[in-house]
Parts: structure tokens; C-alpha cells; sequence
């Protein structure tokens, strides 16, 4: 039986289903390669017959169609832990129906000493 996403939320109480009831009690991604900031799209694979697929999860594949977008990104939007997101994005992906991009390489890390400015600045507010 399929649920629509307005049925996990109550206005007046909010999610009425727990987070790890969402990703069915799984705590860890399918794959080690979906990061915090690794940018997630949607493929254009027919979804397979074998899929078993919830709500969440053609909420997650619509989020992500047609645009490249961070995991911390889609968990925003989805109102979702990050944690059971990329529980969902593993389901997707080892389905074929989503792609996962590390992130875009660092421009440059920060110096210890642009650091202790941020933190200097930080505490003269």
C-alpha cells in the first residue's frame, strides 16, 4: 500500500511517521559513496519491476530531476534527516534511477590563521 507524502505529516502535529520508520529501520546507506555533499541526479532508467518504492522515494527522485543537487540540499527541502535520505538515495541508486557525483573539489582550505580571524570576529559580536 502506497502513501501519499501529505499523509506523513499532520499540520497541527507534524510527521506522524518516526524517520527510521521511513527508511524501514535501516540506518546506513546502501553505498558509502552518498556524502553530505555529493550532488545527486536523476537518471532517465524505466523504473524496474522489482522496485519497491515508497512515497519518499519518488518525492527524492522528483526532487532531483532535471538538476544536480547536494544531499544536505534534498534533505532540506524534504523535511527528512539527512541520515534517512541517503538511507533512500541508496535504495535509488541501487536501482539505477539516481547517479551520485562526489563534490566539486575544494577551492582552497582555510589557514590557521584565516581561522583564528573568523573566530576573533565571531567573538567581537
Amino acid at each position: 500500500m502506497s502513501r501519499e507524502p501529505d499523509e506523513w505529516v499532520d499540520e497541527e502535529a507534524g510527521p506522524v511517521v518516526r524517520p527510521y520508520a521511513v527508511a524501514r529501520g535501516r540506518t546506513r546507506p546502501s553505498s558509502p559513496a552518498i556524502d553530505l555533499l555529493s550532488h545527486i541526479s536523476a537518471t532517465t532508467e524505466p523504473m524496474p519491476s522489482k522496485a519497491e518504492l515508497s512515497a519518499q522515494h519518488r518525492r527524492l527522485i522528483g526532487s532531483v530531476s532535471g538538476q544536480s543537487r547536494p544531499v544536505v540540499e534534498v534533505a532540506a527541502e524534504m523535511n527528512l534527516p539527512v541520515g534517512v535520505i541517503r538511507v533512500l538515495l541508496g535504495d535509488l541508486l541501487d536501482y539505477g534511477l539516481v547517479t551520485v557525483r562526489p563534490p566539486h573539489a575544494k577551492a582552497g582550505v582555510a589557514t590557521e590563521s584565516l581561522l583564528r580571524e573568523v573566530i576573533n570576529g565571531l567573538k567581537a559580536l
